[in-house]
């Protein structure tokens, strides 16, 4: 199964007259070709042709979907279709997030016998892989990356539905960043925030006089936004008042100031979110249908911090140099980072951050340790597997004692009340010897008091 060599040669002499990265690859993943664009993406432009596409692109020792990743050829072997992914690579400046596509060459019997593979980079993709909270490499994210790479030159309308704290609004500047109406403005609107007298106000703009107190005519939201993106956020919020007039919006592309009868069209590319249920909404006639199919066109899921795997860990340690600007925390102890990849995260990325800036001002060294995290977190949620046996609680949560019972926290509570009558030493000693300040200690003893009444 093969093509004749002079097509081959044909094909691979096309290639190199290409400006994109371009390989040709067997169906054993082994380069067979590449053209000068893509030799020009690799360090010291090592030679690429003879290795395994999954080595040079990700440094791999198997195929992408054997290391948990989606691999475009297995893919295309199995649809016999071109086939399109994204996929964080390698290359000479770092990683940075690629669009794949992948065609099928078939012989003459009609079998695939090779793949031409092409790179296209994302416009702004290396900036974008440094947001803060917009980082990872997990298939969760990598999935919802591909859907957001493949919306982001369109036009359409966009749900983006998932947990508090998951990055909605990062996402939404992310889709604007990657389409054409980058250079105008992205303006973002909490719906929740804003009360229902003002939210017809705060979006359309009134004119002078359109009610007690509006002295001058205001332009809305969706004119500051114009030709660019409007987010609106917490989707769920909007009253029903204002979702037949934001349908409006969306049908014809026109509003009109609260006020005035004169007719205004709208530039806007809507993107929006919620962490709310909208479809058991509309059943329960709380969010209007016809809105809901509008908005609907494209929806995009955030996944939870929990289901990202070791992502949390890549985030922490990006988070970190942020929130230790001022403090001498600059990396991670292996236990605590064995905690951080345990705990299930209900706040999501906004939660990881606030851990790790309590600990930074907890931390007085440069190693960010177990005793410095938040372990009554794991207490209330019945994680017990994250903490070691010589874990230490973290100085400022044990004020209040524990109560009477038979799981972790109470063998926390026997613990130090047996370390306070075995202990000769004095309190300094002991707060030492327990990695606690003085006075929280000192808060301790006193609930250790209440607690022996």
């Amino acid at each position: 199964m093969a093509v004749d060599q002079e097509s081959l040669v044909e094909l691979v002499s096309f290639l190199e007259t290409l400006p994109e990265p371009h390989i040709l690859c067997d169906r054993d993943y082994r380069i067979l070709a590449a053209n000068e664009a893509y030799r020009a993406n690799w360090l010291d432009r090592l030679e690429v042709v003879g290795r395994k596409c999954f080595e040079v692109s990700h440094r791999y020792t198997v195929p992408c979907d054997q290391a948990g990743e989606s691999c475009p050829l297995q893919r295309s072997l199995q649809s016999g279709e071109r086939e399109r992914v994204l996929h964080l690579h390698h290359t000479s400046c770092g990683e940075s997030f690629e669009n794949i596509e992948l065609s099928p060459i078939r012989d003459g019997s009609g079998a695939i016998a090779y793949y031409v593979e092409k790179l296209e980079p994302l416009p702004g993709a290396s900036s974008l892989a440094g947001v803060q909270g917009l980082l990872g490499r997990s298939p969760a994210f990598l999935e919802m990356m591909g859907l957001v790479a493949r919306v982001a030159p369109s036009e359409a309308s966009v749900l983006l539905q998932g947990e508090s704290g998951t990055g909605k609004e990062l996402v939404a500047n992310a889709i604007h960043q990657l389409s054409r109406r980058v250079a105008r403005p992205f303006v973002a609107v909490d719906c929740s925030g804003l009360p229902e007298t003002l939210f017809e106000s705060s979006l359309f703009g009134h004119e002078r006089g359109a009610f007690t107190g509006a002295t001058s005519r205001s332009t809305g939201l969706i004119e500051a936004a114009a030709g660019g993106t409007l987010f609106l956020d917490e989707l769920g919020d909007i009253p029903l008042s204002i979702q037949i007039k934001l349908l409006r919006l969306l049908e014809t592309a026109t509003y009109r100031r609260v006020g005035s009868s004169e007719l205004l069209k709208a530039d806007v590319r809507v993107v929006s979110a919620t962490h709310r249920p909208l479809a058991e909404m509309v059943a329960g006639g709380q969010f209007r249908q016809d809105l809901f199919y509008r908005l609907n066109v494209f929806p995009i899921r955030l996944p939870p911090l929990r289901q990202r795997g070791t992502d949390v860990l890549l985030l922490a340690e990006s988070l970190l140099g942020r929130v230790s600007a001022g403090h001498s925390a600059s990396h991670l102890a292996p236990a605590a980072a064995a905690w951080l990849s345990r705990y299930h995260y209900p706040g999501n990325v906004r939660e990881l951050r606030n851990i790790l800036e309590r600990a930074c001002l907890l931390c007085d060294g440069d190693e960010i340790r177990l005793q410095h995290l938040p372990l009554e977190l794991a207490l209330q949620s019945g994680l017990e597997s994250g903490l070691a046996a010589d874990a230490k609680p973290l100085a400022s949560a044990p004020e209040r004692m524990p109560r009477a019972g038979g799981g972790l926290a109470d063998r926390h509570a026997s613990s130090f009340a047996e370390t306070v009558e075995s202990f000769s030493g004095n309190r300094k000693e002991l707060a030492s010897q327990l990695g606690l300040s003085e006075r929280t200690l000192y808060r301790r003893l006193q609930a250790l008091a209440s607690r022996q009444r």
